[in-house]
């Protein structure tokens, strides 16, 4: 489903339910800006959907200590 962001503002729990069952792209301006998804049933985990993409010697965790060390 595409949904402007107006309309995601104007009625964000309708949306929310919706994305429970489906994914959402979000439009401003006629472009794709973000994707709204539910937890359930989305299959993998970022960390699973990065896989091949990150040097081998990444792992989550140490991603994660390092964006937190700099807050």
């Amino acid at each position: 489903m595409i949904v402007n962001s107006t309309d995601i503002q104007n009625d964000f729990g309708k949306y929310l339910d919706l994305a429970a069952g489906q994914e959402i792209l979000i439009t401003r301006n006629g472009a794709a800006v973000a994707r709204l998804i539910g937890i359930k049933g989305t299959g993998k985990s970022l960390s699973e959907q990065l896989r091949g993409i990150l040097p081998a010697d990444v792992d989550e965790k140490t991603v994660k200590d390092e964006r937190m060390s700099g807050l």
